[in-house]
């Protein structure tokens, strides 16, 4: 009885103890090691032929997107900027990029070039290049990625300052709008405003920045932007565009009267009440009547 017992607490014990794993030593006493310049050295080596094979192919893309370029694509190339109606090997060029940064793909007529990696995408002069899609070995379309989305371009107006400008104005309104919808008004002023800047003298986006003003209790502003906004649609009548005005005919009666109010409103908040009748001025604490 007493030996059994003494055998399961010594198999309890040996349970209990640290277990010992003999390993060799990766560097044995009295070695030395070796210095790590032969490594480094040909992983420079390597690194600077993986270059060199990196600059040539890109000379020998742009060699091809100059040779069979005229006018505006030849001065595209030149400023590295993607434009309509470039060939693949223009596009290439203008990016300063390989076949190694595109993920290529086609279909019938039709290519579609999207960036091989999200982290390093090709970039031109003007920003991140999301996506190029050829017709006929031509550039019909190209994307950007921006700060407020992607910014397509499909025609030649798209990509002037002006067509930036209104895209990106697009852009700060369709997100003023989420803002708005989800009642963050101090948000959606902000894109507003900035949208309004790059697109003055917008009739749609001025009543937008006057609701919001009105939802959010600026009555002042708010009523200065109705005004805006009624001068703005007269002038858009003066110059018969007639299919505006009358699709914004709901907007403009709800401005006028909302002008109305508003100046009631802020007309009496800044007029002292008279007393009743019968009844003393009283005189404000701290002064002599």
């Amino acid at each position: 009885m007493y030996g059994r017992a003494a055998v399961l607490l010594l198999v309890a014990l040996a349970a209990c103890a640290p277990k010992r794993i003999h390993e060799q030593p990766i560097i044995q006493q009295g070695d030395r090691v070796r210095p790590p310049e032969g490594q480094v050295a040909a992983t420079a080596n390597d690194m600077a032929m993986t270059r060199a094979r990196t600059e040539d192919s890109r000379d020998s893309v742009t060699a091809v997107a100059l040779a069979t370029c005229t006018g505006d694509i030849c001065a595209a190339v030149s400023r590295g900027e993607v434009s309509l109606g470039m060939n693949e090997a223009q596009v290439m060029a203008a990016t300063r990029t390989t076949q190694q940064a595109w993920s290529i793909r086609d279909a019938g007529n039709a290519t579609v070039l999207v960036p091989r990696s999200l982290n390093d995408p090709p970039r031109d002069a003007v920003s991140d290049v999301a996506m190029v899609q050829l017709r006929d070995g031509l550039v019909t379309t190209y994307s950007y990625r921006e700060a407020q989305g992607m910014r397509v371009v499909s025609k030649p107006e798209d990509a002037t300052t002006q067509g930036r400008a209104d895209a990106l104005a697009d852009m700060l309104i369709r997100e003023g709008d989420d803002y708005t919808a989800r009642g963050d008004l101090d948000a959606a002023l902000n894109r507003y405003d900035r949208a309004d800047v790059l697109r003055p003298n917008d009739p749609e986006l001025t009543y937008r920045i006057a609701t919001t003003l009105d939802k959010a209790l600026r009555p002042i502003e708010a009523q200065i932007r109705y005004q805006l906004f009624l001068h703005q649609m007269e002038l858009e009548k003066i110059q018969a565009y007639g299919d505006v005005y009358a699709k914004m005919a709901e907007a403009i009666a709800r401005a006028r009267e909302r002008v109305i109010v508003l100046e009631k409103q802020t007309s009496s908040d800044t007029t002292p009440q008279a007393p009743p009748q019968g009844q003393a001025p009283q005189t404000p604490p701290g002064r002599l009547p």
